[in-house]
């Protein structure tokens, strides 16, 4: 997100989430079982400052290099889009003068998606919550959290109502505006990925660049199976059979922005201050990022809203919610 460094807060502390507890992913690494017993090349690198990784079933890593080599092309492509961790990217760009013109037509995508599902939601998933980030890390580097005063003039740049976007150029209603896909890129970068691969021909292959979208078959015949790991390590019973179908996990604790790890990086665009309901929501849909931004959007939101939300949507699934 949005920040005087340009990085990630705290990147130790996500990355040892994600191989201790998986909740930010929600994948439970393949069992041993299945490793081996049929040919399978596997992927590991970074999106979005978080690990990724890819798995093709039938295929040898060198007859998966060239796809490998592909795959990493668009990673960097998609970044310049939407990262917020590169300071050229169309998104940087866009919140440092408040209008991107000419906008590449995966942004217009994403940002259509988000409309959706902001209504849908009834405002809980909105993408300007950015200045509220910002306003929390900068005073966190402070030693202190923000008064009243400060929270009140960073909610007035808050409003997806305020965001205006068609081919000719994306822009914002007030000055000092910011926005965030964090809690849907990855599952959207996900479904690229996978559309990429099948677009080549392949058919059996897991994607997870955050979030997850599998496709087919594993090594070996069946669904792929993924676990849901809880915020303390343990795995979530049973585990998931996903083909040609996606699952995401937000987890407010995921990424912390203090030292002591009591302020998460979600927010909620009617309060200002952090989501605080459930520790983790994990959704599962034909797509990684309408699960991503759901699953984002139900961490601020009550259980019977979660529950009717999901019920408008025939490939939704409430997979786990996590006091």
């Amino acid at each position: 997100m949005t920040r005087l460094t340009q990085r990630p807060p705290r990147p130790a502390s996500r990355r040892r989430f994600i191989a201790i507890g998986a909740a930010t992913a929600g994948l439970a690494a393949l069992p041993p079982s299945l490793r081996g017993a049929a040919p399978a090349a596997s992927w590991r690198g970074i999106a979005l400052g978080a690990g990724a990784s890819l798995t093709l079933a039938g295929m040898t890593l060198a007859e998966a290099r060239p796809l490998f080599r592909r795959v990493e092309s668009e990673l960097n492509r998609l970044e310049d889009i939407f990262s917020l961790y590169r300071p050229h990217s169309a998104l940087s760009r866009l919140n440092k003068t408040g209008v991107l013109r000419n906008p590449a037509p995966e942004f217009l995508e994403l940002l259509s998606l988000a409309d959706a599902i902001h209504a849908e939601t009834n405002g809980a998933f909105d993408p300007t919550v950015q200045p509220l980030w910002t306003l929390y890390a900068d005073a966190i580097r402070q030693h202190r959290l923000p008064d009243r005063a400060e929270t009140s003039r960073a909610r007035r740049l808050v409003g997806w109502d305020l965001v205006r976007f068609d081919t000719d150029r994306i822009y914002f209603l007030r000055p000092g505006m910011a926005i965030t896909l964090n809690g849907v890129a990855q599952g959207y970068i996900s479904d690229r990925i996978a559309q990429l691969l099948r677009a080549r021909g392949l058919r059996d292959v897991l994607v997870d660049m955050g979030e997850i979208h599998a496709l087919g078959h594993r090594p070996g015949g069946g669904p792929w199976r993924v676990g849901i790991r809880s915020p303390d390590g343990a795995v979530l019973s049973p585990r998931l059979a996903l083909s040609d179908r996606a699952l995401a996990t937000s987890a407010p604790m995921g990424t912390v922005l203090d030292s002591s790890g009591k302020i998460g990086h979600i927010f909620d665009p009617g309060t200002g201050r952090p989501a605080a309901s459930w520790t983790q929501v994990s959704v599962s849909a034909d797509t990684a990022a309408m699960a991503d931004g759901l699953a984002t959007a139900f961490c601020l939101m009550e259980r019977a809203d979660i529950l009717r939300t999901a019920s408008k949507f025939e490939s939704v699934r409430i997979e786990a919610l996590l006091v």
